[in-house]
């Protein structure tokens, strides 16, 4: 699914911090949900149970509020669970099938770090998004590759929506938005903040949104 750049979604790509209990999870996203285009549900410690639990208590909560809900790592979850779409970094599968599976509609997601001639690989295999960082230290995963602004424009020509991840901050973010980058994915500049909302709705604002 190739998204012109006319109707590319612009704004926030929540993506949602390793959190055990999914009550408080919930209660975690519930009130920055709005601000977000898009929201990945990402949990690193979680087991297959857990987040197939998560997963499924997330996405009525996201389809009232509009946004769709992108499943990390796991395609076939996602496929199973009716979510709209995965996100898939380089050791988390084949593209192409996850594109098979999850059928044309679906928005899926590839990691391509600092790497634009990767972004043309994913695009070519069926990716409908490209993400790149870090673009700034970032404390989720601190020893991630680092990756310039200018990939962001180099990736232009490839026609879908280019995610910019890694270290984004309120304060950093115009600049990403300035250098083509159509969302912003943030973790922890969200919840971690004191007030969560407000900086959601700052990160949003970077678009002028």
């Amino acid at each position: 699914m190739n998204i012109s750049p006319s109707s590319a979604p612009r704004g926030l790509y929540l993506i949602t911090p390793d959190v055990a209990e999914t009550a408080q999870l919930l209660a975690q996203v519930a009130p920055v949900l709005p601000h977000a285009t898009w929201m990945q549900y990402r949990n690193k410690r979680a087991d297959s149970t857990l987040r197939r639990e998560q997963i499924q208590a997330l996405l009525p909560l996201c389809q009232a509020t509009g946004v769709p809900l992108i499943v990390n790592d796991d395609w076939a979850l996602a496929a199973e669970l009716g979510a709209d779409g995965a996100h898939l970094g380089e050791d988390d599968g084949v593209l192409h099938e996850a594109r098979r599976a999850l059928g044309p509609a679906a928005i899926l997601g590839a990691s391509c770090y600092d790497s634009a001639a990767l972004a043309r690989r994913a695009v070519d295999a069926g990716a409908s998004y490209v993400a790149f960082g870090a673009f700034f230290p970032s404390p989720t995963k601190p020893d991630a590759r680092v990756a310039h602004k200018s990939v962001l424009r180099d990736a232009a020509a490839l026609g879908v929506p280019r995610v910019a991840i890694g270290g984004i901050t309120p304060e950093n973010a115009r600049q990403l938005v300035a250098a083509g980058a159509d969302l912003l994915a943030v973790i922890s500049g969200v919840f971690a903040a004191r007030h969560p909302a407000a900086a959601a709705a700052a990160y949003r604002a970077a678009f002028n949104l």
